[in-house]
């Protein structure tokens, strides 16, 4: 990829990492455990505290990752920094939403053809979560999208230069 490409591509991908912090933040202010019970007596709290702090993390490594973003393209840009950025992005933030650690949730790969929410939870959770989780899921399917080709072709690199 040329330089204004990867460039192009690490301005979009931070725009898009600030409106998860965001929406993240703006929703971890706002809500409660309590409050989640108040909206659901039925709700599984202790779920709702692994789903919490998967969230938190997510929100952490995206506010950092935009934050390396901002750095890369505001001085003098170097192309090798600015791709190794989106690979980190790709397999610690995507990929962290998609797949968190704690196994919170899981991405149901069927729902891309049926064009419904491909997030799934194990248990029922408060309808503000739901609906959270479909505004991010939006954001984190366009920048999987953005940086998907860019992956491969980064890591066909990274392959070719180790076998030399």
């Amino acid at each position: 990829m040329s330089n204004k490409m990867v460039e192009h591509q690490l301005k979009i991908v931070g725009n898009q990492l600030g409106i998860v912090g965001l929406e993240c933040n703006l929703f971890l202010n706002k809500n409660s455990l309590p409050s989640f019970q108040h909206e659901n007596q039925a709700v599984d709290l202790n779920y709702l505290e692994k789903i919490l702090s998967s969230l938190r993390r997510i929100t952490v490594y995206c506010e950092d990752a935009k934050e390396v973003c901002e750095k890369i393209l505001s001085g003098q840009f170097h192309k090798a920094t600015a791709e190794d950025t989106l690979h980190k992005i790709y397999h610690r933030c995507i990929a962290e939403f998609f797949s968190p650690k704690n196994d919170a949730w899981y991405e149901n790969s069927r729902a891309a053809y049926t064009g419904n929410q491909a997030i799934t939870f194990y248990k029922a959770v408060p309808g503000s979560v739901q609906d959270l989780f479909s505004s991010l899921e939006k954001v984190f399917q366009q920048m999987r999208e953005e940086l998907e080709y860019y992956e491969t072709d980064y890591s066909t690199k990274l392959m070719q230069q180790y076998k030399q």
